[in-house]
């Protein structure tokens, strides 16, 4: 189970189908991860925080948010969840498919801004917070969306979808024109190959010569070159990625913790356990 199977377990608690790709939950951060590692997909993604503080990454820009804040995370972007330390947060996130929003014609409003925008071609904020002449804005038209999904009223989609087309009206209208910088887009492209593989493949032995060769560097290129990104080093961001996945498996799953480690990466226990231990303070035992 990766990162982003475990949010769709999530989402299949409250959501709907295809024909209404739109879907909304309620997370608790360290409750539910300790961490969201870093990641991508492509969907749109809100994230909106409910109550306490945390940190949020989006391509590698890190952002101290507080309740009200709004994190607003476009098709492809890197982006991670983690707690700050003695801090909960509680967080809704809201994820819909691009297409929700498209009409796939020849139409102003695709072709002159939502595509743009969807593919990154717009720079606009992603962190929405109180100090921004428009944050009302965007905060009204996400309460009315929580307000029309939680009474569910006949029709209630066409007005999820109106809001959205509201919510992108805001953020386009006041959206920041700086050009996107190309070595650093680069930079990121490399580092979306990394971590959807880790995603992939992480149960797998994976070696600092097999990310090397993904990126076409040599292993001592690579290992700087991560490090200078992630602020981590590979070795250390692959183990938290599977000690993450561990804790979830820990406490949803029957299986032992033997075949948990198995499940994750790891096949020394004794160097499981003491990573596990390391890292969240208790033995595997202890947090099942």
């Amino acid at each position: 189970m990766n990162i982003n199977e475990y949010q769709q377990l999530l989402e299949e608690k409250t959501h709907t189908d295809d024909s209404f790709p739109y879907n909304t939950y309620l997370c608790t951060i360290p409750l539910d991860f300790s961490c969201v590692p870093t990641h991508w997909h492509d969907e749109v993604e809100l994230i909106v925080i409910k109550k306490g503080q945390g940190l949020v990454q989006v391509d590698l820009i890190e952002y101290e948010v507080y309740a009200g804040d709004v994190i607003v995370v476009l098709p492809g972007k890197l982006h991670s969840i983690e707690e700050k330390p003695h801090h909960k947060m509680e967080y809704e996130n809201i994820l819909f498919r691009p297409e929700f929003l498209l009409s796939h014609t020849a139409d102003l409003c695709e072709t002159a801004f939502l595509n743009p925008l969807l593919h990154g071609n717009l720079m606009t904020d992603c962190y929405i917070h109180t100090s921004l002449s428009y944050y009302e804005d965007i905060s009204a038209i996400i309460r009315s969306i929580d307000h029309v999904c939680s009474a569910r009223p006949t029709g209630y989609q066409i007005a999820v979808k109106g809001y959205l087309y509201q919510l992108f009206f805001v953020i386009l209208s006041n959206r920041n024109k700086k050009a996107p910088q190309i070595a650093e887009q680069k930079n990121l492209e490399k580092i979306k190959l990394v971590v959807k593989y880790i995603e992939d493949h992480y149960r797998e032995p994976i070696s600092v010569s097999d990310m090397a060769a993904l990126c076409y560097y040599s292993e001592s290129h690579f290992m700087k070159f991560f490090k200078q990104q992630m602020k981590d080093s590979f070795v250390h961001y692959l183990n938290n990625y599977r000690l993450t996945m561990a804790a979830r498996l820990l406490t949803t799953s029957t299986s032992s913790i033997l075949e948990v480690a198995n499940m994750v990466g790891f096949d020394n226990l004794s160097y499981f356990n003491r990573l596990f231990k390391r890292r969240y303070g208790v033995t595997p035992k202890q947090m099942r």
